[in-house]
């Protein structure tokens, strides 16, 4: 595929211009390493372009700062100090993973993970951004947090041309079925299978 050209074109009616227009919705899944990672990559595309990014994390905590979050947010910060780029936007709502493990801290997660999709759900309303990241949005989803349907109707009706990419395991078969990429990350050898522990520069 030379330069980005499709092995066939769509018989759609539209220009090649307003085929790269139309709005992506990126899903990254399935249990192997990357996912984030791609979509962080992705959103370092976005600030080149000079798109205005939004990154929600609905698992990871706040109080953990990933490398990703430091870049981008430097990056944020030098556009709002040279004008290059794109302005950036962190909100991490989660507790981290441990949490998982704690059924008690339940209830406070997920009605902070329906408050965050609320206010993402806001914010496409309004077309705030040209790039969400909805990171590791998947698991409120299947663990009946956020409801599905409202999830696929708020991306799938959207307006205007704002993308959206969706990490995290498990990904409903609604949302795959709306999505324009879809990508199953399939995981061959790790590193946690032999007991060890996440490394720095390469977990976060």
């Amino acid at each position: 595929m030379p330069e980005g050209a499709p092995a066939q074109v769509a018989d759609d009616g539209l220009s090649t211009r307003e085929r790269r227009l139309r709005p992506a919705l990126v899903v990254n899944t399935g249990e192997g390493k990357g996912k984030t990672t791609a979509a962080m990559g992705l959103a370092l595309r976005a600030w080149h372009q000079g798109w205005s990014i939004g990154v929600f994390q609905f698992v990871k905590s706040g109080k953990w700062l990933s490398g990703e979050q430091v870049a981008l947010e430097a990056l944020g910060a030098e556009h709002r100090r040279t004008g290059a780029g794109g302005e950036v936007e962190w909100f991490a709502t989660g507790a981290g993973r441990r949490w998982v493990r704690k059924p008690d801290a339940e209830p406070d997660q997920s009605t902070a993970a329906r408050e965050a999709w609320a206010e993402v759900k806001d914010r496409l309303a309004a077309q705030r951004h040209t790039l969400y990241v909805l990171d590791e949005f998947t698991y409120p989803l299947t663990w009946g947090w956020i409801e599905v349907a409202d999830v696929v109707a708020t991306l799938r009706d959207r307006p205007g041309t704002q993308h959206v990419v969706v990490t995290g395991r498990g990904a409903p078969a609604e949302l795959i079925g709306i999505a324009t990429t879809v990508t199953h990350m399939t995981k061959m050898k790790h590193p946690f299978d032999t007991g060890q522990k996440g490394q720095a520069g390469i977990e976060w």
